[in-house]
């Protein structure tokens, strides 16, 4: 049978939900990365995931719901801050981070007391989550620490053998992976820059963010100091503007090419891809030319800084 099969058709869901009911793993579209998904109340399902990214038990996953009343029924309380964001944001790239219910395995946290829910908008994401019946847990459908999948060929091309199903929903609109807040005390945290930028967040609420490495468990996914990354060692560029010079071996990741007309959202959801396609061309360096790190901005240089570990050059 197909292993990529299209998002948009009724038996195709269906076959999706038979698979993950039986602790299958399936990757479908959401508008910001694919993701690999598994029946979030099913422990031994969420641990093929880990297993077949080869991610590390620390790093927690994010659980994706179809409605506000699914998301309270995970977490302990939802306080009106949680509520108004939701009401906001949802459906869309938003993930917000709250004390866990009973319902929750701890394999799907981490170990952590708290749990990431978000509702996807695609509405192939919904349409597999109501097909199913139950949350569904999902990290992006990449092997640990490489560049996220934005095509259902993505997927196939790191994890097509190791997968039981591909739902193919086109390329992703957003291009990088949800903002990530955790909820407490009336405030916000900024946990992970994502689809919603900081300053939309705060109009709704006080949000603080500060940059900083992580040690032990992580409180969201995505904050390794090296992840998003290449095979192709990659670089931040400090140089002049118009980026380093011109060579065969190097290839330069510049916002400029990716949106003449300067718009950050089309930069976003191109940046992986293009990646992907420089990785391809067996070079010797990528060379990733700098954003202003304002609205998208700053998603955008957070995935940067972690696929090149934080490595400048000029």
């Amino acid at each position: 049978m197909k292993k990529i099969i299209p998002a948009d058709k009724a038996s195709s869901l269906s076959r999706a939900a038979r698979i993950l009911r039986r602790g299958g793993l399936v990757a479908f579209p959401t508008e910001t990365v694919y993701g690999l998904g598994a029946d979030a109340s099913n422990p031994r399902a969420v641990a093929r995931i880990f297993e077949v990214k080869k991610r590390p038990s620390f790093d927690p996953l994010i659980v994706h719901v179809a409605s506000i009343q699914e998301a309270k029924r995970l977490w302990k309380k939802t306080p009106a801050l949680a509520e108004k964001l939701m009401k906001k944001f949802w459906p869309g790239p938003l993930t917000l981070v709250l004390p866990k219910s009973g319902k929750v395995p701890d394999i799907v946290t981490a170990g952590l007391p708290t749990v990431a829910v978000r509702c996807p908008r695609h509405p192939a994401a919904l349409a597999l989550i109501r097909a199913l019946g139950r949350p569904i847990a999902a990290p992006s459908a990449n092997p640990f620490g490489r560049t996220s999948p934005t095509a259902a060929r993505a997927v196939f091309e790191d994890l097509g053998k190791k997968i039981d199903l591909i739902l193919d929903g086109g390329p992703a609109a957003v291009g990088v992976e949800s903002t990530v807040v955790k909820i407490g005390r009336g405030r916000g945290t900024l946990l992970r820059p994502g689809g919603i930028s900081l300053e939309e967040l705060r109009k709704i609420l006080p949000v603080s963010f500060k940059k900083k490495k992580t040690r032990g468990t992580f409180e969201s996914p995505g904050l390794p100091e090296s992840h998003y990354a290449p095979r192709t060692p990659l670089f931040l560029w400090r140089g002049p503007v118009a980026g380093p010079p011109r060579s065969p071996r190097v290839g330069v990741l510049s916002p400029a090419v990716l949106s003449p007309r300067g718009d950050l959202r089309e930069v976003a959801s191109k940046l992986f891809q293009t990646m992907r396609e420089l990785d391809k061309m067996r070079l010797d360096r990528i060379v990733a030319l700098p954003v202003p790190e304002k609205g998208l901005g700053l998603a955008i240089m957070d995935r940067l800084r972690r696929a090149s570990a934080g490595k400048w050059m000029k």
